[in-house]
This record gives C-alpha cells, structure tokens and sequence, in this order.
C-alpha cells in the first residue's frame, strides 16, 4: 500500500476571510493598535500587525468592528502565534489568537455576523 499523505483538519470551526477593522491593547498595558483582521471564526482570529512587541502567550483586549453592529464587540484573547510575513525587517506579523471570552452583551452580535458571513458565502456559490 503506498504511503497516502492525507490532510487532516485540526480547527473546530470554519475560518471565513473577513477584513473586519479593529483595535487591540496588550493586557495590562494602555496602547491602543489598529489593526484588520484577515480571517475569523467562532475561536478566533488572525489579523496583521507591525506591533514587533506582541510575543506568543500574551493576551490582548480587542474591539472589533462588526459592520451594521452600532457598538465594538469586545472581545479577550490570547496569541497563540505570531510569523512575519516577510525576511524583510519592515514586513509585518501575521498574529493568530484564540478567543478567550467575549462580553456577555456582545456574543450575540459576534455570532449573527458569523452566521451571516456563512449565509453569504454559500448564496455566493450557489449563484457563482
């Protein structure tokens, strides 16, 4: 029997590839990074930063701003992982965290936006 390599997916949720304009600060610290995510589902995120200060295990305060939502969601995470993008030293980090807990007021909004982001994708290929 040949040796077959197969791909196994590890993550619980879909990902979806969602530019959602945000903000995050480093727990216990008071500066405030803008930042857009690249991808996002119901675990977590990954966004681009040039925040060379950020380090695997820290956890961040973020507010994400979901679009139609009248306020931020806000949302505590913890980085799992950081890569630059680039070996060029003015590349930015692509930082993935993993969603620790979201405000009790705001799950609701997180999670309908989600909902709709799938409902999109698959109305998208239904008439793609």
């Amino acid at each position: 029997m040949k040796n077959v390599n197969r791909f196994i997916e590890r993550r619980r949720y879909i990902r979806l590839q969602a530019p959602i304009g945000m903000s995050y600060t480093v727990d216990g610290t008071e500066e405030t990074h803008a930042a857009s995510t690249k991808n996002i589902s119901a675990a977590g995120l990954r966004f681009e930063t040039f925040d060379k200060k950020i380090e695997e295990g820290f956890l961040l305060e973020m507010k994400l701003n979901i679009p139609s939502a009248p306020n931020a969601v806000h949302v505590k995470g913890k980085v799992i992982w950081k890569k630059r993008l680039s070996l060029e030293d003015q590349t930015p980090f692509d930082v993935g965290v993993e969603f620790v807990e979201i405000e009790e007021d705001n799950k609701n909004t997180f999670l309908k936006f989600l909902c709709d982001l799938l409902y999109l994708i698959s109305e998208e290929r239904k008439n793609g």
